[in-house]
């Protein structure tokens, strides 16, 4: 990982992403490796020293390569807060997404950037170093299949990543291993759902993204920084992010502490239009 990027080329910074995910989850392994000491920040939810070492790695890398460019990371926002404005072009970093799973030990957590530009995700890279699938893209989606953290993502074999037409049948839908609530309960309900499946952090958006599911709702809360990489991921891959009303899925909500609404991730558009 040398020189600077051109915030234009999208793909590139997606695997740069990817690049500086995979040097993270060395030390986020290393932890999840031991008998780790679980803390509790202010909004108590918990962290551990995965969460810091990994952030400190990705910020130290991103200012290397994408100086100037402001940086809200889910850590520091927890200790500093968050600067008044960030502008029209920043990133989001989650350094360990699903810390519930990493400490079930279910394997279903990531490494997750993204990059904002005018309220819309338009790169980002989602790593689930456990699972050894490396997801990433701007304009065009990659899957790399058994990637090691440390790995170098441009030497590593890669597929395109693409949703899936919708099954006949019936829609697969993905929920939250951790989160199910009523709301999301009752919107399937509406749905032609032929089968459930449930999974942690941001990997629900990659499960669409890849063709695994056709729908991911959440209507329980979220932070900017937990879905920005997946839903980067899902654009590139054909799919789309939107709220109830079918509006697009915005961030940069300064005012709203950078708190999502909900949503619901579509493979290759929504049922109605199909």
């Amino acid at each position: 990982m040398t020189g600077q990027i051109q915030l234009d080329d999208r793909d590139a910074i997606a695997s740069l992403f990817a690049s500086i995910a995979s040097q993270a989850a060395i030390a986020v392994m290393d932890v999840y490796a031991t008998e780790f000491e679980t803390r509790f920040k202010d909004d108590k939810s918990p962290v551990s020293d995965a969460d810091e070492h990994a952030e400190e790695i990705i910020l130290e890398h991103l200012a290397k390569l994408m100086p100037g460019v402001p940086v809200l990371a889910e850590e520091a926002a927890a200790r500093h807060g968050v600067a008044a404005q960030l502008g029209d072009t920043f990133i989001l970093v989650d350094p360990v997404d699903g810390t519930k799973e990493f400490l079930k030990r279910t394997g279903e957590f990531t490494v997750n950037i993204a990059l904002i530009e005018n309220t819309r995700p338009v790169a980002g890279c989602v790593y689930a170093p456990a699972a050894e699938k490396l997801y990433y893209g701007g304009t065009h989606g990659v899957l790399a299949r058994g990637f090691k953290p440390g790995e170098d993502p441009a030497a590593c074999r890669s597929e395109a990543l693409r949703t899936r037409d919708y099954p006949k049948d019936g829609l697969v839908a993905v929920t939250s291993s951790s989160h199910l609530d009523d709301k999301t309960t009752a919107f399937l309900e509406t749905l032609p759902i032929s089968s459930r499946a449930s999974a942690g952090s941001s990997l629900k958006f990659c499960l669409v993204a890849e063709g695994d599911a056709d729908v991911y709702p959440r209507f329980g809360p979220t932070m900017e920084w937990d879905t920005a990489a997946g839903h980067a991921v899902l654009n590139a891959a054909g799919g789309q992010v939107l709220d109830p009303t079918g509006a697009a899925f915005s961030y940069n909500k300064h005012g709203a502490g950078f708190k999502n609404g909900a949503f619901i991730a579509w493979g290759g558009g929504r049922w109605r239009d199909a």
